[in-house]
């Protein structure tokens, strides 16, 4: 009876220990599955951004050809100066997602000024802070235009001009550098970036960087805009009752319609910024106040988020290319399918035909 006791006990210690083996062997395997399925999807959002960083820097490359090859670029610096920093910013969020795609341990000094230079994505925030800040400056400069043109002739020399496009440059690389470099380290072989020691100064630098770059653009693009809008209408009520008078007032028309076109690629350039960076920042601020626990900036909702607001910069040049008719032209010009049409003989020039050259400059 003992025995049988015994063998008894034995063997339900056996299915116990079983038991047990299998549950780990279960918590394990789930436990890897899903931080391989993490991890996969973390690659394809990783996958994602370098795609949208090639698009972006294809796009806007091809329009800063067509603004130069079409002599715009002297006559909007400050569009020109938006091109090349959405160049810089695709650019760089090809090559820097692409390389934290490896997962490189880092070691030593080399590593250390991979991780500040390179992983830590200093180069796409300087390039991105400095095209938002810029954004705001051709918003700034429509307005003053439209809104005040005396004053815009009187105090908006090239020199004004050229001294904003340093600025953008200026703020954005000093923000992205001094945010990086007091926040970034290598841990366990791993770059880390934006991990402030201090949780006061860490609040407080992503809040002055949502305000600033975020919610300050976004009353500057709402009220010159709105300003903007109000006296065009006005404008384009004078120029109906006055439609049948003589050709200087033809050509008061034509600038304004000129002008308007510009206005009206801008508000769509500044409605996509609003659409695709408001998410990110919103998430950002609840983030780092803490107003939501689960919230996590390593997770697949941050990269999709992520990648909505890099969907700007190569969504942008599109925009640049459809609206700013002397860059459509030189951008239709290069499809190599497109045929001239061959003028039958004794057929009347078309030169003889053709619009004014002010006429075919619309923006």
């Amino acid at each position: 009876m003992a025995d049988e006791s015994s063998a008894t006990s034995h063997l339900s210690v056996a299915m116990t220990t079983q038991e047990i083996d299998r549950m780990q062997t279960t918590v394990v395997t789930s436990l890897m599955s899903s931080a391989f399925a993490g991890y996969a999807s973390d690659f394809y959002m990783r996958l994602a951004v370098v795609f949208i960083g090639v698009v972006g820097t294809a796009g806007n490359g091809l329009v800063l050809y067509a603004l130069f090859a079409s002599k715009q670029h002297k006559k909007h610096v400050l569009i020109v100066n938006q091109n090349i920093l959405d160049l810089f910013s695709s650019f760089f969020l090809s090559v820097t997602f692409g390389v934290q795609m490896f997962n490189i341990r880092l070691s030593g000094e080399l590593g250390h000024w991979l991780c500040v230079m390179l992983l830590s994505e200093l180069f796409i925030w300087c390039f991105t802070n400095g095209s938002m800040i810029n954004l705001a400056i051709v918003t700034i400069d429509r307005y003053l235009m439209v809104v005040h043109p005396m004053f815009s002739k009187r105090w908006l020399r090239p020199w004004v001009i050229y001294s904003a496009c340093a600025l953008s440059w200026f703020v954005g690389i000093l923000w992205a550098m001094l945010s990086v470099f007091y926040s970034t380290k290598v841990i366990d072989g791993f770059c880390v970036t934006f991990d402030f020691d201090d949780d006061v100064a860490d609040i407080a630098q992503n809040i002055a960087y949502i305000v600033l770059f975020c919610f300050i653009i976004l009353a500057i693009f709402i009220f010159c805009y709105w300003r903007i809008l109000l006296v065009i209408r006005r404008q384009a009520r004078v120029m109906a009752s006055h439609s049948a008078a003589g050709p200087s007032n033809a050509s008061q028309a034509q600038s304004h319609r000129i002008q308007s076109n510009v206005i009206k690629t801008m508000i769509l350039v500044s409605a996509l910024f609003a659409i695709t960076w408001l998410p990110l920042n919103i998430y950002s601020l609840l983030g780092t106040v803490e107003l939501i626990s689960f919230l996590s900036f390593f997770d697949s909702r941050f990269y999709t988020i992520l990648c909505i607001a890099f969907l700007y910069t190569a969504i942008n040049p599109f925009i640049y290319a459809t609206k700013f008719n002397p860059v459509k032209k030189i951008l239709l010009e290069m499809i190599p399918c497109k045929k001239t049409p061959v003028e039958p003989t004794g057929a009347i020039p078309r030169t003889a035909n053709r619009r004014p050259a002010q006429d075919q400059e619309r923006y």
